[in-house]
């Protein structure tokens, strides 16, 4: 079992900082990704927790042990690449137990242990294969294999999906989540994929430019983001943003924006009324008719998505994306009226992004 701390811990290459005084504690057994863009310092941190990269400053834990300066072979983790690193001319008894090998465990032992991790990922009949007679998604099983035969106290993998099309990344973040419950430890997964990272994680934490912005539960990213570059990146379609500012109208809080005004059900009183106002594409109504309060627009786009159209509407100068039921068969141009559910709005300081207002949480039962 591991918990995973890192207090303060900062890399620098040359005079570029790729992680900056990083504090996170993953939980023993907890499946927490690390996700953002491409050179957001993920991966970096990845490294230094395995022992392949060497913090420049701050210390890393391990059950409350400091590692920072212990080898990668001598930390109680087994790493999955992107690149899968399965040495082609092993079959894949032998690239699982490789490592095995290497601790100089008896074969008998490493026999017994290939073989509960092939059961483990089904890949019991392709144990005599080499990898190139592999597809993919195979591949991909026989580096997870190579990880959980170790039985480490936490397994780290590094855009495992990324070389997968879209089917089989899919089926693969169940075969990953459900390993996970299986093998009962912790997992430290990092990804660019926002839906991966909603999908498999119990905990996320988005990270940009070498610093995490906000670390909480799918739920709490998606519903309460910290800030708007997370309120961006964090949903597919990404959420709308509209830049105006706050004022009373008739008693009444409102946004106001060169294309429309909005009324607020909000108590933000921010010192800078320069705001952008949010909302997600699954809150936005559209009507054929005038409805009270609903704005006049412009069908730009309509995308069909299955059994919903994601439909971007120009409203004066902005565009707004909803997603709506099908069937939905206005053409472009044409007229609609777009609603926002009022509970649904989130702020964001217009100066720095910080969010000044959420919709608060729904309890389900």
């Amino acid at each position: 079992m591991a918990e995973v701390r890192l207090e303060g811990v900062t890399k620098s290459f040359g005079g570029k900082t790729a992680v900056r005084d990083l504090n996170l504690t993953v939980e023993d057994r907890e499946f927490l990704t690390l996700v953002g863009p491409s050179g957001c310092g993920k991966s970096t941190t990845l490294r230094m927790i395995c022992g392949l990269e060497r913090a420049t400053e701050g210390h890393i834990f391990f059950d409350g042990k400091p590692v920072s300066w212990l080898p990668a072979n001598k930390r109680d983790v087994s790493m999955v690449f992107q690149s899968y690193a399965l040495y082609p001319h092993k079959t894949v008894r032998q690239n699982i137990g490789f490592a095995l090998k290497m601790m100089r465990v008896p074969k008998a032992t490493i026999s017994e242990q290939v073989l509960q991790a092939a059961r483990t990922l089904d890949i019991e009949d392709l144990l005599d294969r080499k990898p190139r007679e592999l597809s993919g998604g195979q591949r991909q099983r026989v580096a997870l294999g190579r990880a959980i035969v170790r039985d480490a106290g936490a397994y780290l993998l590094d855009e495992p999906l990324s070389n997968l099309d879209a089917q089989l990344r899919v089926l693969m973040r169940a075969e990953i989540k459900r390993l996970h419950v299986d093998v009962a430890r912790t997992f430290i997964y990092v990804t660019h994929d926002q839906v991966e990272a909603m999908t498999m994680s119990d905990r996320i934490a988005v990270m940009r430019d070498g610093v995490v912005q906000q670390c909480a539960t799918p739920e709490e990213i998606y519903e309460r983001p910290a800030n708007r570059f997370v309120a961006s990146f964090m949903g597919s379609p990404p959420m709308n943003f509209v830049t105006g500012d706050l004022a009373d109208v008739d008693g009444i809080r409102t946004f106001r924006a060169p294309a429309f005004t909005q009324p607020l059900h909000v108590d933000a009183d921010p010192a800078d009324p320069a705001v952008v106002l949010g909302i997600r594409p699954e809150d936005i109504t559209l009507s054929t008719s005038p409805v009270a309060g609903h704005l006049p627009g412009k069908v730009f786009v309509s995308e069909p998505l299955g059994p919903d159209v994601l439909v971007t509407v120009r409203i004066e100068g902005e565009l707004i994306k909803a997603r709506v039921p099908t069937p939905f068969r206005l053409g472009h141009d044409s007229t609609v009226y777009v609603g926002f559910n009022p509970s649904r709005l989130h702020l964001f300081a217009a100066a720095d992004g910080t969010a000044l207002h959420a919709p608060e949480r729904e309890e389900h039962s």
